[in-house]
C-alpha cells in the first residue's frame, strides 16, 4: 500500500480527493497498513503506543491494584443531573482512538509520502499528549459517579478496561481537540485549508459530539471538558487559544440539551476553564490550577 500510495503521488502530487469527501468513510485499518509499512512512521507509531498504555494503563491499574499511593478526587458538578445518562451514545464514545486514526488515513490518500514527517509529527504527539495529562494524574486522579450498566458489550467493555481514575483533565476531550486543530494546521500548511474546509468542520463537529459523549455516558463530568480545554491551550496555544475554546465551547450540546440546559452547562464550562487560564503560572507547572482544584475538593470532602 505504501508503494502504491508513493507512486500515485509521484504521478499526481496531489491525489484526487473531492471536496464532498468525507473523513468518517475513511477506513482506519488503511492508516495501520501506511504506518507500519514504513519504518520511520513505525518507530515513531510504536513509541507512541507505549506512551499510551503505560501513561493511560498501567498508571491506572497500578492505581487500582494499590490505592492509597495517590489521592483520589470525586469532580462530579451539580449540571451533570441536566445531561441523561444515554448508552445510544456509546459508539460515539468509544469512537476517540479510530476518530484520530481516519483523519490520518485521509491525509495519507491525499498527499501520500510528502505527507509522511507532518504525519508523524501528529501521531508522536498523540504519545506526548497522554504524558502531559500524567502530570497531573500521577499527583491527583479524580473519578465521576458512573451507572454500572453492562446491558450493552460496549459498557462491558467499558468497565472491564477502564478503571476510572483520570477524568480530569479528558483525555477524550484533549485527542479530539488535537485531531481537528492539527488536521486543520497540517491541510493549511498544505495550502488546503480552503479546499478541504469540509474535512476540518467535519472533523470539528466530530471533536464536539465525542466530547458531549463522554457526558452521555457518564464517564466524565462538566468539570472535565473545562480541564481538558485548559490543558489543551496550555499544550498547543498556537492552535488552541482562548478564542477557539471559547468558540469550541459555545457549540456544546446545542442540539443534544434543552436550550435552557445547554446555556447553563457551556456557561460553567467556559468559566471554568477560565478560572484555570487565570490561574496559570507561566514560570510553574501547567497543571498546578487543576491540581489546586482537585486538592480543594478532595479537602472540602
Amino acid at each position: 500500500m505504501v508503494e502504491r500510495i508513493a507512486q500515485e503521488t509521484k504521478i499526481s502530487g496531489t491525489m484526487n480527493i473531492s471536496a464532498e469527501q468525507h473523513i468518517a468513510g475513511e477506513p482506519a485499518a488503511a492508516a495501520f497498513f501506511t504506518v507500519f509499512g514504513n519504518p520511520f512512521l513505525r518507530k515513531i507509531a510504536v513509541k507512541t503506543i507505549g506512551t499510551m498504555f503505560y501513561q493511560f494503563f498501567f498508571r491506572q491499574y497500578r492505581a487500582a491494584l494499590f490505592p492509597g499511593r495517590v489521592p483520589v478526587t470525586p469532580v462530579d458538578h451539580d449540571l451533570d443531573a441536566k445531561i441523561p445518562f444515554a448508552p445510544s451514545w456509546g459508539a460515539v464514545y468509544l469512537d476517540f482512538v479510530a476518530f484520530w486514526i481516519r483523519a490520518l488515513s485521509f491525509l495519507f490518500r491525499a498527499y501520500g509520502r510528502r505527507i509522511y514527517q507532518k504525519a508523524g509529527d501528529f501521531i508522536e504527539t498523540m504519545g506526548l499528549l497522554y504524558a502531559f495529562a500524567a502530570e497531573v494524574y500521577k499527583k491527583n486522579f479524580s473519578t465521576t459517579r458512573r451507572p454500572f450498566y453492562i446491558a450493552r458489550p460496549r459498557f462491558l467493555l467499558i468497565h472491564m478496561v477502564d478503571p476510572h481514575l483520570m477524568c480530569v483533565p479528558s483525555l477524550h476531550v484533549m485527542v479530539v481537540i488535537r485531531t481537528y486543530t492539527k488536521f486543520r494546521a497540517i491541510v493549511r500548511d498544505m495550502g488546503d485549508e480552503i479546499r478541504f474546509a469540509p474535512q476540518i468542520a467535519e472533523l470539528k463537529n466530530g471533536a464536539l459530539a465525542i466530547s458531549e459523549a463522554i457526558l452521555f455516558v457518564k464517564q466524565h463530568s462538566v468539570n472535565c471538558i473545562a480541564a481538558a480545554m485548559y490543558a489543551m491551550t496550555c499544550f498547543m496555544e498556537d492552535l488552541f487559544p482562548e478564542e477557539e475554546a471559547e468558540d469550541f465551547c459555545s457549540r456544546l450540546f446545542v442540539q443534544s440539551l434543552p436550550p435552557d440546559d445547554g446555556e447553563l452547562v457551556r456557561r460553567h464550562i467556559i468559566s471554568l476553564y477560565r478560572e484555570f487560564l487565570s490561574g496559570r503560572d507561566p514560570s510553574k507547572n501547567w497543571g498546578n490550577p487543576l491540581i489546586n482544584f482537585l486538592r480543594r475538593r478532595w479537602t472540602a470532602d
